[in-house]
């Protein structure tokens, strides 16, 4: 009697037609498939973890996972190590016009950069570089650059100072021309850092818009000095 198992051109075609029931596996085969079948489960759930989430999962995998796990745990510390060091700044840094394309275009896919065009003797744009210094060092992953602004743009008008370029992917996302725009000398950091968050350039820590508490501070003011007047306008008409 012919084995319905066997591994034969002729019973492949019966069990084709059906004529054959499909090849029994060995229980064997069958663990082996299984576990094998687990283990592309455990590699792509910790593929697709986090290094929190690894640390966190830890001691839900076997221990025939623990060294491809810690191998694979140090390939993603190793490569967030190189992402992180290479999208560090933590300066402001002056450039030329030739360096224009390489620092602000080709600046690296998904960098902020804040580019802003200064001249010497303007002195918002002294202070716009003060606060641009300390910003660079609280927001290490933007790109914030200073220029003076006829080595950057032949020509470009004194009246526009200061002015700041937001960028991104080589694509200019806002943009801040003249004093006006800034408020005068009266420009506060946290106000500057505001400006920044809302086109994007920073991830700000500050719940609302500093100017804001300067207006209503200002308005209270007014208020208490209009009631002040008005009530010594009514002491005047007693007397």
């Amino acid at each position: 009697m012919q084995d319905p198992n066997a591994d034969t051109e002729w019973n492949d075609i019966l069990r084709k037609k059906g004529i054959l029931p499909p090849k029994e596996t060995p229980v064997e085969e069958e663990e082996d498939e299984q576990l094998h079948l687990q283990s592309q489960s455990v590699v792509k759930t910790y593929e697709d973890m986090t290094l929190e989430e690894l640390e966190e999962n830890e001691d839900e995998f076997s221990e025939e996972d623990e060294h491809a796990m810690e191998m694979y745990r140090q390939k993603r510390l190793a490569e967030w190590k190189a992402n992180q060091m290479k999208n560090v700044f933590g300066e402001l840094k002056e450039i030329s016009g030739q360096d224009y394309v390489q620092e602000v275009n080709k600046a690296g896919e998904g960098i902020w950069v804040v580019l802003h065009l200064y001249k010497q003797g303007i002195p918002l744009c002294s202070l716009i570089n003060q606060h641009l210094a300390q910003l660079a060092r609280k927001f290490p992953q933007s790109k914030f650059l200073k220029s003076i602004s006829s080595t950057c743009i032949p020509n470009y008008p004194d009246r526009n100072l200061p002015t700041l370029f937001v960028y991104r992917d080589g694509e200019m996302k806002a943009q801040f021309i003249g004093p006006l725009v800034f408020g005068g000398m009266n420009l506060t950091c946290d106000e500057l850092e505001w400006r920044l968050s809302e086109s994007g350039a920073v991830k700000t820590d500050l719940e609302e818009n500093p100017r804001k508490q300067i207006q209503d501070q200002l308005m209270t003011s007014i208020r208490c000095s209009a009631n002040t007047h008005r009530d010594g306008e009514e002491d005047s008409d007693e007397d």
